[in-house]
């Protein structure tokens, strides 16, 4: 399975078994087995340490404490379709733990917009005391 231009990994890494659908779907529900469910062992898998350890550090109820991904994949009524759907988040989460998040620069207001802040509370504040009990 292709991840990106310098991360693919095998078929053979990745088990699939179709299992049936659960909810409501009539006759068909208890004859076909249309829904999918993906294992993929992170440690026993060919991606560099790097993803491996990301993946391991990711907060997804999707990983067992093992280090499996598990994803079920039962939106369509096909089986090739929740294939590809499965195959499809595995992708997406490989690519989520591979990206970074960049360092936050602490920034401060500049000095006339704590001005301005300040004059519109101030004016805020002028209009609320307006509103108070009209007396004669």
């Amino acid at each position: 399975m292709y991840i990106s231009s310098h991360i693919s990994i095998a078929d053979s890494e990745i088990e699939l078994s179709a299992i049936r659908s659960q909810g409501a779907g009539g006759q068909n529900v208890n004859k076909v087995s249309s829904a999918i469910h993906l294992r993929f062992d992170i440690h026993a898998s060919s991606l560099s340490d790097f993803y491996k350890q990301r993946l391991s550090n990711l907060a997804d109820q999707r990983i067992n404490k093992d280090g499996v991904i598990i994803i079920k994949a039962q939106q369509y009524r096909t089986q090739e379709k929740n294939k590809a759907a499965a195959l499809q988040r595995l992708r997406e989460m490989i690519q989520q733990a591979a990206l970074t998040q960049r360092a936050r620069r602490a920034t401060k207001p500049s000095k006339n917009a704590r001005k301005k802040r300040v004059d519109r509370k101030t004016q805020r504040g002028k209009v609320k005391s307006l509103r108070g009990r009209v007396t004669d």
